[in-house]
């Protein structure tokens, strides 16, 4: 059978892996604002949190079984538990339970969760390596900024393919921010990020299951294994990036370079990280949101609600629309779920998503009055609600952005509760309190092994 080998690229691309390789070894450290420093802080604060909460969840419990048949040594640690496994594992591991609640941060432009991938591998290989806490945040902004970027130059393309774009970007970041780490040269950097390139992880379809997680756990992991071969010799592509064949342009027909180009190392993506106040996929906070408000400024009952309609961007639905969702993992995916119990309880926390809840009886009763309909005129970050009460009453709201977007950021008060309501059931109050505040100000101190001790 003939085949067509044509090859709808651009052959002229400019020199993407080599540049973010230079930018990764040359930046200076701390080489930004004060305001990217505190949002790099805040970031790392949150991921902290959100691998501590699920650690002892049966996500966590079945990927340690398997690390455990592997018999690793004890080289980093695992947030919220006393074991210890090899960097890698770590890495994984750390992974894996940041992203188990869907709690973890946001960048909104391209819908990446950037910490999973990047501070899970940069706290392994910290540990092992015992850096400062500056080392650290200079290697999680770096390391960010590489796999945003990318993900920018592709997205939405690459997205509506059906990647998971955590997890085919984040070993791009891990791997710088390894790389850095290790300090690495610029050449055994692109090679870290050619290796890297081959190693793309997450499909969409795996949406409410324990692999959705997995996608920034492997690769956190594969980035941290890709600099550690690039460290002794391993060789890649030095276009592994940009190469007509290489990650990028086979992966999407949209590879907008300038991206990439523009601005590196003057602006920064970390400075528009997000953070969220819902446990849930980050398109339903709008429709929360709104229910939550009318909720709590009309006093409405369950009995009272005859029904909800909610108007929003065919993409909610898309990712969303599982309009009875048998398990807490595949709750997170039904905006119908999502705002019966935003409805019911005023909120919309990991509380809300277990296995337990969703199946409850005045869930299942409220969401089977949630409508939704599909308007394009609507930005995917909005929401349009209409309740209508029993009495024949009509309340309705209108969310341009959500509580938890760059227009609306979480406040300091507000990440801590959410911190420490994670933590606290985990590693106790005390300790939750000060792994917050340790975490919240990690580049003042001279290491980790404190941050380290109150976490796990």
């Amino acid at each position: 059978m003939a085949r067509n080998t044509t090859v709808k690229a651009d052959p002229n691309a400019p020199a993407i892996t080599e540049m973010l390789a230079k930018f990764v070894v040359s930046h200076p450290s701390n080489g930004w604002s004060e305001a990217v420093d505190m949002e790099a802080h805040r970031t790392f604060a949150n991921w902290v949190g959100c691998a501590i909460g699920p650690s002892t969840h049966e996500t966590m419990q079945a990927a340690l079984a398997g690390v455990m048949e592997l018999a690793p040594s004890q080289q980093a640690s695992i947030l919220g538990r006393k074991e210890k496994v090899d960097m890698a594992n770590a890495a994984f591991l750390n992974g894996v339970s940041s992203h188990t609640f869907d709690f973890d941060d946001t960048h909104l432009k391209t819908i990446i969760h950037p910490a999973g991938p990047v501070a899970s591998a940069v706290l392994a290989l910290g540990e092992h390596l015992n850096i400062s806490g500056r080392e650290l945040i200079d290697a999680l902004v770096l390391g960010i900024e590489v796999s945003c970027r990318v993900g920018n130059a592709v997205y939405p393309d690459h997205y509506d393919r059906g990647w998971h774009i955590t997890g085919s970007t984040g070993m791009l970041g891990s791997a710088a921010a390894c790389a850095r780490l290790l300090k690495l040269d610029a050449a055994a950097t692109q090679m870290a990020l050619g290796i890297a390139a081959s190693q793309p992880i997450g499909l969409r379809e795996q949406f409410g299951t324990m692999t959705k997680p997995f996608h920034p756990g492997g690769a956190a992991k594969a980035g941290l294994m890709s600099a550690l071969l690039a460290k002794h010799g391993f060789t890649a592509s030095k276009r592994a990036l940009e190469a007509p064949r290489g990650l990028m342009q086979v992966f999407s027909d949209k590879t907008d370079w300038s991206e990439i180009t523009d601005n590196l190392g003057q602006s920064w993506e970390i400075a528009l990280n997000t953070y969220k106040p819902f446990a849930c996929g980050i398109v339903i906070h709008p429709s929360i949101d709104g229910c939550v408000q009318l909720r709590n400024q009309h006093s409405l009952k369950a009995a009272d609600i005859a029904s909800v309609t909610i108007r929003v961007h065919s993409l909610v639905l898309e990712l969303t629309g599982k309009k009875t969702p048998g398990t807490g993992l595949e709750s997170k995916f039904s905006v119908y779920h999502s705002c019966a119990v935003g409805l019911l309880y005023g909120q919309a926390g990991e509380h809300e998503y277990t296995d337990e809840v969703v199946n409850r009886a005045e869930v299942t009763a409220l969401r089977a009055r949630v409508n939704a309909i599909v308007d394009d005129s609507i930005d995917e970050a909005s929401a349009d609600i209409t309740i209508r009460t029993t009495d024949g009453q009509e309340h309705h709201i209108f969310i341009e952005h959500a509580i938890g977007s760059t227009q609306k950021p979480m406040s300091e008060v507000q990440l801590k509760a959410k911190f420490v309501d994670q933590s606290a059931p985990i590693i106790g109050a005390a300790k939750a309190d000060e792994a917050w505040r340790l975490a919240r100000d990690i580049a003042r101190q001279t290491g980790l092994k404190a941050l380290l001790a109150a976490a796990c």
